[in-house]
């Protein structure tokens, strides 16, 4: 297989994450986004949508959406359960990831960290705190009384949200006020076949 990505993005970065913790063999491509090499013709015949990662697979296909590879890979692992409303779970776990998450804390965090906080995007980057603090408030509710966020092991749910939460404070989200979510990463960052992002 191989995982066209960039090793700073959370959406890319989970992709990379599960297939380490499944020891899943692969060629990294590294896409420069600020370069524009998502809108290249090459690019968008992989996937007309513009956008990172997306996974070729061994027959020529290819997948993008970060959280439906996270699905496709972990389909018949203890990553992904094999109930229905479990999975269900996982699934509203991941539509909040992209829909109440990712808008915040991914995009205040590409203002600062890829764009350097330019004058004409801070009061988009401020406007993203609210946002940010209140997907954490509902992370840090559920994760305070339990080990995981869909049952008692790691799931692609889990994966989908750290991406981007254990990098938050490079958008300007403070997590010391989060102890149920500091404790939930250390029990993602201790799993064995663990990456960090490089």
């Amino acid at each position: 297989m191989k995982l066209y990505g960039d090793r700073q993005s959370g959406n890319c970065y989970k992709v990379k994450l599960l297939m380490s913790f499944l020891r899943i063999d692969h060629e990294w491509i590294h896409v420069d986004i600020l370069a524009g090499e998502t809108k290249s013709d090459e690019f968008l015949l992989k996937n007309p949508n513009g956008k990172i990662p997306v996974l070729e697979l061994t027959d020529g296909r290819f997948l993008s959406e970060s959280n439906a590879i996270l699905n496709y890979l972990a389909a018949g692992t203890g990553f992904l359960p094999a109930d229905k409303y479990l999975f269900a779970k996982v699934l509203e776990w991941q539509f909040f990831e992209q829909y109440s998450h990712e808008p915040y804390i991914a995009v205040a965090r590409y203002i600062a960290k890829y764009l350097g906080l330019p004058r004409d995007r801070e009061a988009e980057y401020e406007s993203k705190q609210q946002g940010g603090h209140r997907a954490l408030g509902v992370m840090e509710k559920r994760l305070s009384g339990m080990p995981y966020l869909v049952g008692d092991s790691l799931t692609t749910a889990d994966i989908a949200l750290y991406g981007y939460t254990h990098v938050a404070h490079e958008g300007g989200f403070d997590l010391s006020n989060y102890p149920g979510i500091l404790a939930w990463i250390d029990r993602v960052t201790a799993h064995p076949g663990y990456v960090a992002m490089s």
